[in-house]
């Protein structure tokens, strides 16, 4: 990825919220569906695979029916010899099957997963300059803890699904032609515990949306905490702070004991159920072979291999509805968590999405960057503003002022193709940016936001983002080499994503280290020296202007008038929009 767009899924933001997203069960399938729909070949093998396997339990059961029944019936059509070798070969089968099944499940899972998230991540960060939608809590959240709750739902609910659809029907065809009382008690037991799920279900999506929002609050809420630690030891509002957070971790802790409530009362009444199934087999099973029942098996007395056979069907006849029931909390939670990726697509496509795809790429030899014609948005639903046309030569150090609202950030975005123009053309010599171009362009390009950014990683990583390179020569030219030295592990601390753990003129050294690192043919910053006293300032502008003297240009947007007083010129954007020298 290009280094501008590195940090981007890190920048501190708290505008926008994903609220709780309902969707109909209806929708909320179909969306399942869709996001399924990749690995459906792979999930339909699996779910064939387990209603073999749950199948050929049949077969055991009929072995041992065969052999147990001879014993107490003779002559046995099959000895305990035979019954046995067979009913291990048939186990090992089913062993291999299992194995199977489940391991084309979990690949699917795993695909799905991945999948999703790779997508999320990059239209999240091919978000332009202007985007509020999707804080960065929150993406981690969905990125992370809930799309993984996808996993369960390919890996053992669809195969379950499958199963319960199969091997009811298969056991039932089986039973029928022994005892129509048999099939009978199937046929009234079995489908009463789709029926209750389906009710219980509906509670359980409900539950897990709830769940899923509040985990998303939960996490927007400990990233601002974590980020305003030192402002709240500062005005002494760390107990207040952590009131708070105990507030919504209790709220949280609720919504997850309800459903794991709902998640127990859909087992408690598929076990119910199921219980009551086999009873009522075994029941009239054993009256049927001591005599005391005579019809239910078509007119001739029930053999008690027969009666064997029905004994140890039964409880597998219901054994499918019961694992299904087991991850009826996983489809409830898929739910919740289909609902929410919906909505955070939709809130990403309605972002504008940067030029390019984002991607490292081979910097552009040094050229003139320039610009004509230029409108921008400085934000979603503003009207366009329209700029002067500029331009920044080789080594030349021009300054972008003006007031507050004048477009200053929003041009240096768009410079990088962070932001699409509204209208105009924007050029890096001869070379226009464009989707095909914009990687190329970056990657001649050094970026120093206003709000400093870094990788979660060592801090010698978070400088030179893997690229090889003198960093000490880096560190020197940026006036950094005391903040590494006062730091407790040097080099190997991480900072976090926003510089914790340093002041913020010591992460604009540090972002200003990056940029000598990267030897960029052209430095871009956005108020490098704000909020900064005047020694730190007067550090960071020293800091840039080593870089100019190291060959790179500068085009800096700033209202500090000892950074535009060293700049060559001054292009002033708003109603007095002038190029200066």
């Amino acid at each position: 990825m290009s280094p501008i767009l590195t940090h981007r899924l890190a920048r501190p933001k708290t505008e926008g919220s994903m609220t709780e997203t309902c969707l109909s069960p209806a929708d909320a399938k179909a969306e399942l569906a869709r996001l399924t729909a990749p690995v459906s070949k792979q999930l339909r093998s699996a779910g064939m695979l387990a209603s073999l396997s749950e199948v050929l339990w049949a077969a055991q059961a009929a072995l041992v029916a065969l052999a147990l029944g001879g014993l107490v019936a003779p002559p046995a059509s099959l000895s305990v010899p035979q019954a046995a070798l067979g009913f291990v070969f048939v186990m090992l089968l089913r062993a291999g099957l299992d194995a199977a099944a489940q391991a084309r499940a979990n690949r699917a899972a795993t695909t799905l997963v991945a999948a999703e998230r790779a997508r999320l991540l990059t239209e999240a960060a091919r978000l332009d300059a202007r985007a509020t939608g999707l804080a960065p809590a929150q993406l981690a959240s969905l990125a992370g803890e809930k799309l993984a709750l996808l996993g369960p739902y390919v890996s053992r609910f669809t195969p379950a699904m499958t199963r319960s659809r199969i091997v009811p029907i298969v056991f039932l065809a089986l039973v029928a032609p022994l005892s129509w009382v048999v099939a009978v008690i199937f046929l009234i037991a079995g489908p009463l515990i789709p029926v209750f799920m389906a009710l219980i279900g509906m509670a359980a999506q409900q539950a897990s949306e709830r769940q899923m929002a509040h985990l998303g609050t939960l996490n927007g809420t400990l990233a601002d905490r974590i980020a305003a630690s030192a402002d709240l030891r500062l005005l002494g509002a760390e107990d207040r702070a952590g009131r708070e957070l105990s507030i919504v971790f209790h709220i949280l802790r609720a919504r997850t004991m309800k459903v794991l409530t709902v998640a127990f009362l859909s087992s408690t009444v598929l076990e119910l159920f199921s219980a009551l199934g086999v009873a009522l087999v075994a029941v009239y099973v054993g009256f049927n072979l001591l005599g005391e029942i005579t019809w239910g098996s078509w007119g001739t007395p029930l053999h008690p291999a027969g009666g064997i056979f029905l004994l140890m069907l039964a409880p597998n006849m219901f054994q499918p509805m019961r694992d299904l029931a087991a991850a009826w909390h996983d489809r409830a939670s898929a739910f919740a968590v289909a609902g929410e990726l919906k909505a955070a697509k939709a809130m990403l496509s309605e972002e504008g999405q940067i030029m390019g795809t984002g991607a490292a790429a081979r910097a552009l030899p040094p050229a003139v960057l320039s610009w004509a014609g230029l409108a921008l948005r400085p934000g979603p639903g503003a009207a366009p503003i329209a700029l002067p046309d500029g331009q920044v030569a080789p080594g030349e150090a021009v300054a972008i002022s003006g007031p507050s609202g004048a477009g200053k950030s929003t041009l240096i975005a768009a410079l990088a193709g962070l932001i699409r123009p509204d209208a105009g053309e924007i050029r890096w010599g001869e070379t226009v940016l464009a989707e095909d171009s914009a990687d190329a362009i970056r990657a001649g390009m050094g970026w120093l936001p206003q709000a400093p950014q870094f990788i979660a990683a060592p801090l010698s990583e978070a400088i030179t983002l893997g690229r090889p390179g003198d960093l000490s020569a880096a560190l020197k030219a940026a006036h950094a080499e005391e903040i590494i030295a006062a730091l407790p592990e040097g080099l190997a601390t991480p900072l976090g994503d926003i510089g914790g753990g340093v002041s913020g003129g010591e992460a604009r050294r540090l972002m200003l280290a990056r940029a000598h690192h990267a030897q960029a043919h052209l430095i871009l910053a956005d108020e490098p020296t704000a909020d900064l006293d005047s020694e730190t300032a007067q550090a960071v502008l020293a800091g840039l202007m080593a870089l100019r003297a190291g060959g790179a240009a500068l085009l800096i947007a700033s209202h500090d008038p000892a950074v535009i007083a060293a700049m060559d010129r001054v292009i002033t954007l708003g109603h007095d929009a002038e190029d200066r020298t």
